[in-house]
């Protein structure tokens, strides 16, 4: 069960993973070594399952993001996935309710680039039965991890 300083730990930790073990300590009124077994355990118990950095993608070129809803038949699934997530332009890969939906989301240079992916890594899928496609025009808001 989380208690309170644990909660204001992640809330600090999910809008700056670099905070320092002091920082949080002085905040919460504990010692560093305090708050790093915190963390620790946080980390153990796969409460906290990463510590990451979110890097614009369209400062390094890649200025396409796109999202697709592919409808996959069951038999291929598995063998699709594998393929997803071994392709680098996949930024994120969801299996989602309903007819075994995947939700990809991809990251590419141009329209040419988006073009060339779409027939040599979707279409190409075997068991591939629909695909849809959305390109995102401007981004609002971007929240990883979870409010707490």
């Amino acid at each position: 069960m989380l208690d309170s300083i644990d909660n204001h730990i992640l809330q600090r930790l999910a809008q700056n993973s670099r905070t320092s073990y002091t920082n949080l300590a002085k905040e919460v009124g504990l010692s560093g070594v305090a708050v790093k077994e915190r963390i620790d355990r946080l980390v153990n118990q796969g409460i906290i399952e990463q510590f990451s950095i979110v890097i614009s993608a369209e400062k390094l070129g890649k200025k396409i993001s796109a999202y697709l809803e592919l409808e996959v038949e069951p038999a291929s699934l598995d063998e699709t996935v594998e393929a997803l997530k071994a392709n680098e332009r996949v930024a994120v890969l969801y299996e989602m309710t309903g007819p075994c939906l995947l939700h990809v989301h991809i990251l590419v240079e141009s329209m040419d680039e988006m073009e060339q992916f779409m027939h040599e890594s979707i279409y190409s899928l075997r068991g591939l039965v629909r695909v849809e496609n959305q390109i995102l025009l401007k981004r609002h808001k971007n929240q990883d991890g979870l409010n707490i």
